[in-house]
């Protein structure tokens, strides 16, 4: 038996090597992301490091920005054909600390996996799911980063409770959860989807 949402991590990583498969070379290789400072390829390369803490942030202390451009600079290393092989089997075998902690990693996964999409103008089916991974995850990237989630009430449209902060004079920003989780993780390429009041 597997751990809780291992599934759904090990699902989520195929649907993002389906986008990546379809992308031509010039889109994986330098296609606009929400990442405004990585291609799709930068992406992936990153996601597929975070399956290795120990060596990925470990030796870069409380700078997770130099450990962060340094897998991305791995990963420019290796052609498509090589990355993208590695990264099946980064799908079908997620590390166990990936497994225990589904319930984050999934959230940035498919946080990034919108940055790509979003990034190339596509659109894709979001799984029931995920959006409320993107929701959670943005809103626990705010707390370190820009703290929208503690000075605005977040309000989801479409079936989900409102989080953030819980004053009545609060500024309210509404959407869908993907959406707002996006804009919590910094995001701002996605505000005409959210109503601000």
């Amino acid at each position: 038996m597997g751990l809780p949402l291992e599934e759904e991590l090990r699902a989520e990583r195929h649907r993002l090597i389906t986008t990546l498969e379809l992308l031509p070379d010039e889109q994986f290789e330098a296609g606009p992301t929400l990442c405004t400072e990585w291609s799709p390829r930068d992406v992936l390369g990153h996601l597929m490091a975070v399956d290795r803490p120990l060596t990925t942030y470990l030796p870069y202390g409380p700078f997770l920005h130099a450990a962060n451009r340094a897998q991305v600079a791995r990963a420019r290393r290796l052609g498509r054909g090589h990355l993208m092989e590695r990264a099946r089997i980064w799908a079908d075998q997620p590390s166990l600390t990936s497994r225990i902690g589904a319930a984050v990693t999934l959230g940035d996964l498919a946080i990034h996996h919108q940055d790509i999409v979003r990034g190339l103008g596509l659109h894709r089916d979001l799984p029931a799911a995920v959006p409320t991974f993107i929701l959670w995850d943005g809103a626990m990237l705010s707390l370190t980063t820009n703290l929208r989630v503690l000075r605005y009430r977040v309000v989801p449209t479409d079936g989900y409770p409102a989080v953030g902060a819980r004053s009545p004079s609060a500024p309210k920003v509404r959407g869908p959860r993907e959406a707002l989780g996006l804009w919590l993780a910094g995001r701002d390429a996605v505000t005409d989807d959210l109503v601000f009041t």
